[in-house]
């Protein structure tokens, strides 16, 4: 099954155009959606979740048209927003089997086996009974796949799913989107660089409501070698530098700041050349 995205705009009351012109085609595996805050990753997230119409352009799912067969979309579909709202006062067990009964998972003995099949999954089964207000926000997050994971969707969508995890949490919640990213569609939006490197098979960036690039992280990422070079510089000499050079980032290192530039040849013999890596790629890519 393929999501193909054809000439997708979307324009707000207050004149932002979030989506413009959007093409993509996201087969089964991890898709990173990766770009800043703001870029038009939540407007595209929602969009394909049927939350929002967009002015022009189509959206399929396998042989569903997502923009008009929104019930179809819904039934194969799992999301995980930004902000996931719940019930702080309701255990994990009874807001599960809530959503589970909204699923249309009727049969009382399906919907338990269901319910503490995903809680296992998501290694919250032994803190099914606790209120969901006392979870950590990793907790909360698994808890946000495992309701995403119900009725065997064959497209997820997790919108921002690690920002503010620590990095135990991340690495917990890195492998169980993994396991869950080898047999369906999972759409992986966030503006953290290094969650697309290590779980994404095929990736796009995003900025000002565009794609700016779409590829295999390797691939784009040995696109850019030979390309940067690094430099550490005293602050005063930033802007010079940032007259005569296209810098993409720049990093505090020992009091100094480390510029990474681009450039297809070394700009002048005091510049080192790197090894390119995704955050390179990102950073050359929104900043051109």
């Amino acid at each position: 099954m393929k999501l193909i995205i054809s000439n997708l705009s979307k324009t707000y009351s207050n004149g932002l155009k979030a989506l413009d012109n959007i093409n993509m085609e996201i087969g089964s595996g991890m898709f990173g959606l990766l770009g800043p805050n703001g870029a038009g990753k939540s407007s595209l997230m929602r969009t394909i979740a049927t939350l929002q119409e967009p002015d022009s352009g189509s959206i399929t799912l396998g042989d569903i048209d997502v923009i008009k067969q929104k019930d179809e979309v819904r039934k194969v579909l799992g999301y995980l927003p930004q902000d996931f709202g719940f019930y702080p006062k309701v255990s994990a067990i009874d807001m599960l089997n809530h959503f589970a009964i909204l699923k249309g998972i009727s049969n009382a003995k399906e919907r338990k086996d269901v319910c503490d099949a995903l809680l296992n999954q998501t290694n919250l089964y032994e803190a099914r009974k606790r209120y969901i207000g006392d979870y950590s926000g990793g907790m909360r997050q698994r808890f946000g796949i495992a309701q995403a994971l119900l009725g065997n969707p064959k497209l997820v969508i997790v919108d921002e799913p690690t920002a503010g995890l620590d990095p135990m949490e991340r690495n917990r919640f890195h492998n169980l989107l993994s396991e869950i990213g080898e047999n369906i569609i999972v759409i992986l939006s966030t503006h953290i660089v290094e969650d697309v490197r290590n779980l994404c098979s095929n990736m796009a960036i995003m900025n000002q409501g565009k794609v700016l690039l779409s590829g295999k992280p390797m691939q784009v990422i040995e696109e850019m070698q030979h390309k940067i070079w690094v430099k550490l510089i005293d602050k005063e000499q930033l802007a010079d530098h940032k007259n005569n050079n296209r810098i993409i980032s720049t990093k505090v290192v020992e009091g100094k700041i480390q510029i990474h530039v681009f450039s297809t040849t070394q700009p002048d013999e005091s510049f080192s050349e790197i090894k390119a890596d995704l955050e390179d790629v990102y950073f050359a890519t929104i900043t051109n």
